[in-house]
């Protein structure tokens, strides 16, 4: 992998460029920042540069042999360490690696939930376990395969559990020569302080709306968030959206007919409702997805109440209900609400009865909509 190729992040690009032509190349280095700005991608690109004979100021030069195989993830010095689910498919992640760079090489951009699909194991939490730490060990003691840097890249290094986490500190007190370590994460606050003093840190940030632009149409590139992975999910899923925008105006409009008219023919239609969004037809990943969506309107609402239109990030379609709805949003329950939403997603991913869920969710938007 490349950096030409990755969108964007040019002033890391520079500063991982740099650090390899003023020979001061960190033994232990954090990527951090949003999901899907491409931390995982400028870690590879990072480590390909680092070991190309050939790189120039720019780039590596992605024909050498070396550059070859890490093209294809597989370098001999090459590793990664990454959540997984222990079952029967294997308790590392050496047990794991090849899905994991296939998803690497198919999609480029992935979240976890994305990884756990990969493997199969949705509504399932995974972990980098105390064996892993072991594994990272022996790999770094084995003699390099050439005279260049041995590369392990920790992917969501807040994973790991409390006894792996120590062990690599451990080793980030006493690296290995001609060794680095690139932690990749979304939530470096959940490291141990102690890993955090050990490694040089660099904040990968949100993408600006030209540099999406240059991917994906200009509605698109606005509501994204500076997300390459939010940009084409929404590109991909275009349909959903709509979909889905039209049921948080379903429950929204109906919640309030029920609580500020007491219309309980609108009642009986919430209950209908939340069945059709409990249907399995509709499966799990739908369900949280909308409550994503709904916890982002929810958002985009309040902040319209502010009058800044720059920071809202809304489609025409979402603009053009909000001009009426954001009103409802306030001070006094936008907490409230999102709590509720976010509650319920998190039911919903631990397998919780949708049919339940959702229609709890209407009874608590019916009070708190109430104006």
């Amino acid at each position: 992998m490349q950096f030409g190729k990755i969108i964007g992040q040019n002033s890391v690009k520079d500063r991982l460029r740099r650090s390899v032509l003023d020979g001061r190349v960190p033994h232990a280095l954090m990527l951090s920042g949003p999901e899907g700005v491409g931390k995982l991608q400028l870690a590879v690109a990072y480590a390909q540069y680092l070991n190309c004979p050939h790189r120039t100021s720019e780039d590596s030069c992605g024909v050498c042999p070396t550059c070859l195989q890490y093209g294809k993830l597989q370098h001999p010095d090459l590793h990664f360490v990454f959540p997984i689910v222990k079952g029967d498919s294997g308790d590392t992640c050496d047990d794991f690696i090849e899905p994991f760079r296939n998803l690497l090489l198919t999609q480029g951009y992935f979240s976890l939930d994305d990884w756990y699909r990969a493997m199969g194991v949705e509504n399932k939490q995974g972990m980098i376990y105390e064996k892993e730490s072991g594994e990272i060990l022996r790999k770094l003691s084995l003699k390099s395969f050439g005279e260049g840097w041995k590369v392990m890249i920790v992917w969501q290094p807040e994973k790991m559990n409390t006894v792996c986490a120590n062990k690599l500190l451990k080793l980030l007190e006493e690296p290995p020569e001609q060794t680095i370590f690139i932690l990749v994460t979304e939530q470096p606050e959940q490291l141990l302080p102690t890993i955090l003093s050990r490694v040089q840190q660099i904040a990968v940030n949100r993408l600006t709306e030209e540099e999406l632009s240059s991917r994906f149409s200009p509605e698109i590139a606005h509501i994204a968030s500076g997300s390459y992975l939010s940009a084409k999910r929404l590109a991909e899923n275009a349909d959903d959206t709509h979909k889905w925008l039209d049921d948080f105006i379903a429950l929204m409009r109906r919640a309030w007919l029920v609580g500020n008219k007491k219309d309980y023919a609108a009642l009986q239609e919430l209950r209908k409702w939340s069945l059709e969004m409990a249907d399995s037809k509709v499966g799990r990943e739908k369900q949280k997805a909308f409550l994503q969506y709904a916890q982002q309107q929810v958002r985009e609402n309040y902040i319209r109440n502010f009058g800044c239109p720059s920071v809202n990030y809304q489609t025409e379609a979402e603009t053009a209900f909000s001009r009426n709805f954001a009103a409802f949003i306030n001070d006094g329950n936008v907490g409230k609400i999102m709590e509720q939403l976010a509650l319920a997603e998190k039911q919903i991913t631990q397998n919780g009865n949708a049919k339940i869920i959702f229609f709890d969710l209407c009874l608590q938007m019916i009070v708190l909509i109430k104006r």
